[in-house]
C-alpha cells in the first residue's frame, strides 16, 4: 500500500476529455492524503473526512457494480475502526482532492488490483462519480499512478519524471474563490448542446489543446506559447463563466514576455495555471496574486504505481 496519494495537476485538456481529446497530466506532491487511525478526539479535517468516507462506503455497498472491485464490508470495518484519510489537498480548487479519495479507497480496499490504465480510468470514473456526479476518471488515476502521462480516448501514455525540466516554468494563481465542480461541468456540456458551439470548440479550440500539450512535452518554447496565446483566447470564448472577472485581464495577454494563463481543473475558482520562460517578469505581473511555483521535484510522488 502507498504511504501518500498526492494531488494532481491537469496542465491541459480538462473539458476536452469530453470529445476524448488529449489532455496531459501530472502529479503535485505538494499536497497529498495518507491513511491514518484517528484517535476519538478527531480534528475537523479528520471528522469530515470520516463523515465522507461514509457516504463514499454506502455509495460503494450500494452500487452492486463495485462487488467484484472493492471490499466494500473490509472498508466499512476499518471505518469502524477508526481509519480516515489526513489530507492537506484543498478542496474546490482543481487539485484532485476527491481523486486521492477514490485512489486512496482502491489502494487500500481494492481486492484484484487492475494493471490496464484504460480500465483503471472506467473504474475510477464510477467511484468518483459519487463526488462529482459524472467524471472521467484520470484525477484518482493520476494520484494512483504517481506519474506524469498523456491520455486520449483509449491510451495513456506514461511520461518521463522530467517534464518540468524544460525551462518552460509553471505557478499556481490563487483565486481566493472556492468553487463546485458539478454545476460547471453541468453548464459546459448544456452549452454542447448548441451545434455551433460544439462544432466551434471542436475545431477551433481543441487543436490548440493539442498543439500546447506537444509543444509543452517537446519543451520548444516559441511554438508552446504561441499555442498557448490562442487556447487563452479560446477560454474567453468558450469558459467565460469560468474565469473569475479579477482574473480575465490575464487571459488577455499583450505581454512583452512570454507569458500565459490557463484554468485549472473546471475552472469557476480555485487555483489558474500560469507558464513562462521569465519568472522575474511573471512574478511582477502577478505581484497582487498569491503564486504558488511548481518545482520539478514536487512532480514526482514517489512509489507510485507504474504502469508499463
Amino acid at each position: 500500500m502507498k504511504d501518500q496519494y498526492c494531488s494532481k495537476i491537469i496542465l491541459f485538456g480538462e473539458y476536452s476529455m469530453i470529445f476524448d481529446a488529449t489532455a496531459l497530466l501530472v502529479p503535485f506532491r505538494r499536497f497529498s492524503a495518507r491513511w491514518v487511525q484517528a484517535a476519538d478526539n478527531m480534528d475537523e479535517q479528520q471528522s469530515f473526512s470520516a463523515r465522507e468516507l461514509l457516504r463514499f462506503c454506502a455509495f460503494l455497498q450500494e452500487n452492486g457494480a463495485f462487488a467484484e472491485t472493492i471490499d466494500t464490508d473490509a472498508f466499512a470495518e476499518g471505518l469502524r475502526a477508526g481509519w480516515v484519510l489526513a489530507s492537506d489537498v484543498p478542496p474546490g480548487y482543481g487539485l484532485g482532492s476527491s481523486g486521492t479519495v477514490a485512489a486512496a479507497v482502491y489502494d487500500r480496499y481494492g481486492k484484484a488490483h487492475l494493471q490496464d490504465p484504460v480500465q483503471l480510468k472506467e473504474l475510477f470514473g464510477r467511484m468518483e462519480s459519487f463526488f462529482h456526479g459524472s467524471s472521467s476518471g484520470i484525477d484518482p488515476l493520476l494520484c494512483w499512478l504517481g506519474r506524469p502521462f498523456r491520455i486520449s480516448a483509449d491510451r495513456v501514455e506514461l511520461l518521463d519524471d522530467d517534464i518540468l525540466n524544460r525551462g518552460i516554468r509553471i505557478c499556481l494563481i490563487d483565486t481566493k474563490k472556492e468553487r463546485k465542480t458539478k454545476p460547471l461541468v453541468e453548464y459546459f456540456k448544456k452549452q454542447l448542446e448548441d451545434p455551433a458551439f460544439a462544432a466551434g470548440f471542436r475545431d477551433d479550440y481543441l487543436p490548440w489543446v493539442s498543439a500546447c500539450i506537444n509543444t509543452f512535452v517537446q519543451g520548444d518554447h516559441d511554438a508552446f506559447f504561441t499555442a498557448l496565446r490562442h487556447l487563452s483566447a479560446g477560454q474567453l470564448r468558450f469558459f467565460r463563466p469560468m474565469i473569475p472577472d479579477h482574473t480575465a485581464a490575464l487571459f488577455r495577454g499583450g505581454n512583452d514576455f512570454n507569458f500565459g494563463v490557463k484554468i485549472l481543473g473546471a475552472g469557476g475558482g480555485g487555483y489558474m495555471l500560469g507558464f513562462t520562460d521569465d519568472c522575474r517578469k511573471a512574478a511582477e505581473l502577478l505581484k497582487d496574486y498569491d503564486v504558488l511555483w511548481l518545482e520539478p521535484e514536487q512532480i514526482n510522488c514517489g512509489g507510485g504505481k507504474h504502469a508499463d
